[in-house]
C-alpha cells in the first residue's frame, strides 16, 4: 500500500532520527560485542519496522515497495547489521507467507512477525546448493497428514534467533532441478531441528549466520507453502523482491559513505589546503555521488514497476548487481580518501568496507545476476 506523501515523510524522518540519534552511536559497541542490544530490538519493535511489508490487516504497515526502498535507503546509512535484525521479517522471511500462504497460515503467523515477536528466517543455501540454488537435497517425504525432513541449510541468516523458518526441501526426488522442491514453514521449536554456532565473519558482527540441521522433522501437511513443486517458484518471486530491498540498502550506504568522506575532506589538510581541493580526490566524490545517483534511480524505477504489478525479474537482477558493485566501489575509494584513518577502526569505514562485501554474494551473486538479466533479455528480444 502507497503511503500519501505526508505519512511517508513523516516516517522516513522518524527513521532518521533513528538511525542518526540511536543506532549510529551503538555501532561500535555492536561490533566489538557481535550482539545487538535487547533494548534496541524492543524499540525497532515499537517503530513497527518488523512489519514494514506485513499487510495492515495482520498488523503490519503494508509498505509499497517504492516506500519501502525509501525507508530502507535511510536504514542503510548505519551499520547494516541494524537492518538485518529485521530484515527477514520484512524480506525472505515472511514473503513467501504473504505471497502464497493460506490463510490460516498467514492467520496463525503474520501478525507476530509484523510485532517482531516471532523472528523469521529463510533457508534456501545448502552446503552443495548456493548459486545452484535448484540443487536442493534436503528431502520432505510425505507421511500420511505431514512431511518428514532431513537435511542440511548452510548460512542462515538470524537462525540462532528464528522462531519460523521457510524451508525449501524436495519433495520429488525425480525431477531435476527447482520443479522437485517445495516449501515449508518450520517452526524452531519442533523436535529434530537444531541451529549451529554462529558463524564469525568477514563484516556485519551482531547479525548471526548459522547452519541448520533437519532430523526426521515431523511438519504437517497444512504448513506447505502452495502445491508441491511451486517451491522454487515462491522463492524466486520471494527474492525477486529481496534484491530491490537489498539494493536500496546499498544506496543508503553508499550515500553514508559519501557524506563521511565529504566532512573529513572538508577537515583534514594536507601541503597547507583541505583534502577538498585537491581535484584527484573531488573526481573520487564525482565518480561515487554519480553512481550511487544512477543505483538509486534503477531502483526506484523498478521499485514503481513492480507496485504496478510489472514483472521485474530483469529489473530487480540489473539493480541488485548493480547497487552491490557499486558500493563496494565506493566504500574503495571511502578507505583511499581517508588514507591511514580509513584503515583502522576508529573511524569505521574500514568496518563498512567489510560490511558491504557481503551484498555481492547473498540474495544471488553477482554472476547469477548476470545470468538472470542475460537470460530475460534474450527471453524479451532486447
Amino acid at each position: 500500500m502507497a503511503l500519501d506523501a505526508e505519512t511517508r515523510d513523516q516516517l522516513i524522518d522518524t527513521v532518521r532520527r533513528f538511525v542518526t540519534e540511536r543506532l549510529r552511536p551503538l555501532e561500535a559497541q555492536v561490533a566489538e560485542n557481535d550482539a545487538m542490544p535487547d533494548d534496541v530490538v524492543e524499540e525497532m519493535k515499537a517503530l513497527g519496522l518488523f512489519g514494514l511489508s506485513i499487510p495492515e490487516s495482520y498488523g503490519g504497515l503494508d509498505l509499497s515497495m517504492e516506500d519501502e526502498c525509501l525507508v530502507v535507503v535511510e536504514l542503510g546509512r548505519t551499520s547494516p547489521a541494524f537492518r538485518s535484525t529485521f530484515g527477514t521479517n520484512v524480506g525472505i522471511g515472511s514473503q513467501a507467507l504473504v505471497m502464497f500462504g493460506a490463510e490460516a497460515q498467514k492467520e496463525k503467523y503474520l501478525p507476530g512477525i509484523a510485532s517482531g515477536e516471532i523472528i523469521t528466517s529463510f533457508a534456501l543455501t545448502e552446503p552443495e546448493a548456493g548459486s545452484d540454488s535448484g540443487a536442493v537435497q534436503t528431502r520432505a517425504v510425505r507421511d500420511g497428514d505431514h512431511y518428514v525432513i532431513n537435511g542440511a541449510k548452510r548460512y542462515i541468516t538470524n537462525a540462532a534467533k528464528a522462531h519460523l523458518f521457510t524451508v525449501m526441501a524436495r519433495t520429488d526426488p525425480n525431477k531435476p532441478g527447482g520443479g522437485g522442491v517445495s516449501a515449508f514453514l518450520v517452526e524452531s521449536s519442533t523436535p529434530g531441528v537444531t541451529v549451529g554456532k554462529s558463524e564469525k565473519k568477514m563484516g556485519q558482527q551482531g547479525a548471526p549466520v548459522s547452519e541448520v540441521f533437519f532430523d526426521n522433522v515431523r511438519v504437517p501437511a497444512e504448513n506447505r507453502i502452495g502445491a508441491e513443486g511451486e517451491g522454487f517458484k515462491v522463492a524466486m518471486q520471494v527474492l525477486d523482491k529481496g534484491r530491490l530491498h537489498i539494493s536500496a540498502l546499498c544506496v543508503g550506504v553508499a550515500e553514508r559513505l559519501i557524506a563521511d568522506c565529504v566532512a573529513y575532506m572538508s577537515e583534514r589538510k594536507q601541503f597547507g589546503q583541505p583534502l577538498s581541493s585537491f581535484q584527484l580526490l573531488q573526481g573520487m566524490i564525482a565518480d561515487c555521488k554519480t553512481e550511487v545517483l544512477a543505483a538509486k534511480a534503477l531502483t526506484m524505477e523498478t521499485a514503481r514497476k513492480r507496485d504496478a504489478g510489472q514483472n521485474v525479474t530483469m529489473e530487480a537482477a540489473a539493480a541488485k548487481y548493480f547497487a552491490s558493485e557499486m558500493v563496494g566501489r565506493v566504500a574503495d575509494k571511502a578507505v583511499q580518501i581517508f588514507g591511514g584513518a580509513g584503515y583502522v577502526a576508529d573511524y569505521g569505514i574500514e568496518r563498512l568496507y567489510r560490511d558491504v562485501r557481503i551484498f555481492r554474494i547473498y540474495e544471488g551473486t553477482s554472476q547469477i545476476q548476470q545470468v538472470i538479466i542475460a537470460r530475460e533479455t534474450l527471453k524479451r528480444g532486447g
